[in-house]
């Protein structure tokens, strides 16, 4: 009999596990697997529990929001041998799951883990001791994820990443960056920029608008220099999201791995969480290291 551990954040999103564990569990007894079951007590209590018994499960199966899906994968960087991998979303914008085209029903997404193939995707490491699923970035509104409250979220969902971010936009500040990858060299101060493996970010798919495989080994990134005006912001915005013509303080290309340096400090979120103050920041693209659960029909 197939081992399937099943961890479970119980506050993500509107808490709607609540009422759909009891179906959940019973789509996987049926199926035949031995549940294992956690309910996560604390931030990181996801990854610590993945690092020290999933390496036993055939089957590893996660519930929360897209923070609970990096842990799981931040603990399974630590096992020598990796179990399958299941998601199902309940956070509030849930990126990566729309990326992957995987069911908003709870249920739905249960069942196609049991009767889905394993899919390859690509894992991203962050200075050689942190991971992430689909996004590490620094400045405007990526704060935004981590300092919302958890009960504003609950209530608002997307909405209260719209409301956050708007409020973001007064206190730009700009940090100056050496940026390296491939052969090129940028240096510029940026207010803005993102490393990502997703066609979602923050609910909106405008930001990633190149063409995005997440088993390809390469990243998507942007990144945004400060703007001299406020009209030069309002064209920066109307660019990323109403994909009007190229502008000159935006960049956009694809790499396998990135380096950044800063004079200062900058504040790094990875997945919706904070993932540190660094000055120097070596990203690379693990590519196809984990094997995620899902109907063939249900990506791009």
């Amino acid at each position: 009999m197939k081992k399937l551990m099943f961890i479970f954040n119980p506050r993500s999103g509107k808490e709607q596990i609540r009422g759909q564990l009891m179906g959940i569990l019973d789509i996987f007894t049926k199926a035949g697997f031995d549940i294992h079951v956690h309910v996560t007590q604390s931030q990181k209590d996801c990854a610590e529990w993945v690092k020290d018994y999933a390496g036993r499960m055939d089957v590893l199966v996660v519930s929360g929001g897209d923070g609970t899906l990096n842990e799981a994968v931040t603990g399974m960087m630590n096992l020598e041998r990796l179990p399958l991998l299941g998601y199902i979303p309940a956070g509030s914008t849930n990126d990566f799951a729309a990326s992957l085209g995987l069911p908003k029903s709870m249920q739905e997404a249960a069942a196609d883990i049991v009767e889905g193939s394993p899919y390859p995707i690509d894992i991203g490491r962050f200075c050689k001791d942190q991971y992430f699923v689909y996004i590490a970035g620094f400045g405007a509104f990526t704060e935004v994820s981590y300092l919302t409250p958890q009960d504003k979220k609950n209530w608002l969902g997307h909405n209260a990443y719209v409301l956050e971010g708007v409020k973001s936009l007064a206190g730009l500040k700009p940090r100056h960056m050496r940026v390296e990858w491939d052969d090129q060299v940028l240096e510029e101060d940026f207010v803005f920029g993102m490393v990502t493996n997703t066609i979602s970010v923050g609910g909106f798919k405008g930001l990633v608008n190149q063409s995005v495989a997440l088993n390809d080994g390469e990243f998507e990134v942007l990144l945004i220099r400060m703007p001299r005006t406020p009209v030069d912001l309002t064209n920066i915005i109307n660019y990323m999201f109403l994909k009007e013509e190229p502008n000159e303080y935006v960049y956009k290309f694809k790499t396998r791995a990135i380096r950044m340096v800063s004079d200062a400090p900058v504040d790094w979120v990875l997945d919706g969480e904070f993932g540190g103050s660094r000055t120097e920041v070596e990203i690379v693209n693990l590519q196809k290291k984990i094997r995620i659960l899902r109907r063939n029909d249900e990506l791009m």
